[in-house]
């Protein structure tokens, strides 16, 4: 069954402001942005951004995210080890918001933008509406990446307010930062119009 497209109707949908336009008026007239059928080189920019935030996801993982310490003793702790010294001291609810914002959700959301990289690529026709619903996911869940660094930072301030030890941010949140940037930044360069064009359309959105 063929579903009827705005390109259908000589429509585009403006990229910034939403609004349909008829194509041949090359830019919005309510924002003036210019009109394109697809995001110029969408697939090549969003698998760069995610190769980048994925090398930036290693050292964020690997370098200590926090120093603390208290009567004398310090400690560096990695993302995996504050969820580890956290769960040991009774703070389940950190360790958890800590676990699925700096270590789940990032890793759900390297694999959901590559699953739709490369089936876009290939133009597959599996799963249309769920890689849609997918991405809309990954696009919501955007919202709430920086978790893991709120919570350092609610940590080194609690910390030095309780005047029981100091607690300071190291290297590694720097890494993950920009790891999660990249990540958001990934997300919406994809189009996620391209999940339902035929090839030939594909190839004349990137081009």
């Amino acid at each position: 069954m063929k579903v009827a497209r705005a390109r259908d109707f000589g429509l585009i949908g403006c990229r910034t402001c939403g609004l349909a336009n008829v194509a041949a008026a090359g830019s919005c007239r309510r924002c003036g942005t210019p009109l394109a059928a697809r995001k110029p080189a969408s697939i090549g920019r969003t698998w760069a951004l995610l190769l980048a935030a994925l090398l930036l996801y290693i050292p964020a993982n690997v370098l200590p995210v926090m120093y603390t310490s208290s009567l004398g003793t310090g400690s560096s702790s990695t993302i995996l080890g504050g969820v580890v010294d956290f769960w040991h001291a009774g703070s389940w609810g950190i360790a958890l918001v800590i676990f699925v914002a700096s270590v789940a959700v990032p890793t759900v959301k390297f694999l959901v933008i590559g699953t739709l990289l490369v089936s876009s690529q290939r133009c597959s026709s599996w799963a249309r509406l769920q890689r849609t619903q997918l991405y809309r996911a990954i696009e919501f869940i955007g919202y709430w990446s920086m978790l893991d660094v709120i919570v350092v930072a609610l940590v080194c301030s609690l910390v030095q307010f309780q005047f029981i030890g100091t607690a300071e941010p190291r290297v590694g949140i720097v890494f993950f930062g920009l790891a999660v940037v990249l990540t958001m930044l990934a997300a919406m360069s994809f189009d996620p119009r391209l999940i339902w064009d035929a090839p030939a359309a594909r190839r004349m959105g990137e081009g």
